[in-house]
């Protein structure tokens, strides 16, 4: 073991962790999850380091353990909850009911018309939508509910 250790100390230098932390960000792209990505700039982080100050590999891998460790942690504790939940996706039932769009085709002789919004609700402005009663176009039109892509209105 000891051995091992020497021969580590005196041939992996800081290019070694930097193509090691290029490696690890890379591979993120094929691995869900975003935590390649931060071991792999701990990574990047320890070969900064080594360009700097000179250690023995038995502290380079704690200090990258613990650093990648503390980023995970970082990660999952502070910045994702942030940018958890910042679009309407998921809540598609609260953000289009009570609506009001105008019909742009009506839905006489058959079950479904199309409607638009005056802005995008959910990226789009045109909805299929379903209503007990007939809608001529140009009628106004509230939603009520959601089946599945198409929504469920009354006229207004």
């Amino acid at each position: 073991m000891a051995k091992m250790l020497e021969w580590l100390n005196t041939h992996i230098a800081y290019w070694h962790w930097l193509v090691l932390g290029l490696l690890l960000v890379t591979a993120e792209i094929f691995v869900s999850g975003f935590v390649l990505f931060w071991f792999g700039i701990a990574a990047l982080l320890m070969g900064a380091v080594l360009i700097v100050v000179d250690m023995p590999i038995a502290l380079q891998l704690l200090l990258w353990a613990g650093s990648s460790i503390a980023l995970v942690i970082g990660w999952y504790k502070l910045i994702r909850p942030q940018w958890k939940d910042r679009t309407t996706s998921g809540m598609a039932a609260e953000a289009l009911t009570g609506q009001v769009g105008l019909a742009l085709e009506s839905n006489a002789g058959r079950k479904r018309g199309r409607l638009k919004f005056p802005a995008p609700i959910l990226g789009e402005e045109e909805w299929q939508f379903i209503c007990n009663e007939e809608v001529a176009i140009g009628d106004r039109v509230q939603v009520t509910d959601i089946s599945g892509n198409t929504l469920i209105v009354t006229r207004l």
